[in-house]
């Protein structure tokens, strides 16, 4: 019998307990929550291989999502992980946490619902020390007063060094956050992808190679 593909696997968990698809999902989630999703339209595959690109995999142990809506991100993640690895997806829309606990069947994905701003206490909580990688893609431009300075604080701090948050936004308005906190930070900018992103990598003690 010929193994079911990854698509056809989360398929087959959608069905069995009557979840919508990831687009009807987003949908959804876009119009009960326009400020907290970034895009009507999830990232593309290339904006994804991109942005995970310059990750260093094998020495990766703990690795963060903010904001991991329907998944977009996840496969490719956990796909590239090591097997002793995990990954805490961080999301306060509690249908999307319930979404991918339905969906995504990976020992090593911890769907936690909560804020990014408390991700000190969550990763504590998990039994670590530090993250190796954050990624998100919350619209900070739009996140209440205050919301943006907390996130990249705590964000700043559980990164170890070496490390680097990654972020992909539709608005340059994220590098005022990420200046003052992070030693490096690369930029790019993805044309496919709709809208087109800006792509920044903010890395923690540690000199970047120029893209």
């Amino acid at each position: 019998m010929t193994p079911l593909s990854t698509t056809q696997t989360r398929r087959a968990a959608r069905r069995r307990h009557g979840a919508p698809s990831p687009w009807g999902m987003f949908l959804k989630g876009f119009v009960k929550h326009p400020l907290m999703v970034g895009s009507i339209v999830p990232s593309s595959d290339k904006l994804i291989a991109r942005m995970l690109g310059p990750v260093d995999w094998a020495n990766t142990r703990l690795f963060i999502e903010y904001g991991p809506g329907v998944g977009t991100f996840s496969r490719a993640i956990l796909d590239q992980m090591a097997a002793d690895a995990t990954y805490l997806a961080i999301d306060t829309n509690i249908d999307f946490v319930r979404y991918l606990r339905q969906t995504v069947r990976d020992d090593r994905m911890r769907v936690v619902h909560g804020s990014a701003a408390d991700v000190c206490r969550i990763v504590a909580d998990h039994g670590f020390s530090h993250a190796d990688y954050v990624l998100s893609g919350l619209p900070f431009s739009t996140l209440p007063t205050g919301v943006g300075d907390m996130i990249a604080d705590q964000t700043a701090r559980v990164i170890r060094p070496g490390g680097a948050f990654l972020v992909y936004q539709f608005s340059p308005k994220v590098r005022d956050l990420l200046h003052p906190r992070f030693a490096s930070i690369d930029h790019a900018f993805e044309w496919w992808n709709m809208p087109p992103a800006h792509l920044y990598w903010a890395h923690v003690g540690a000199a970047a190679e120029t893209r």
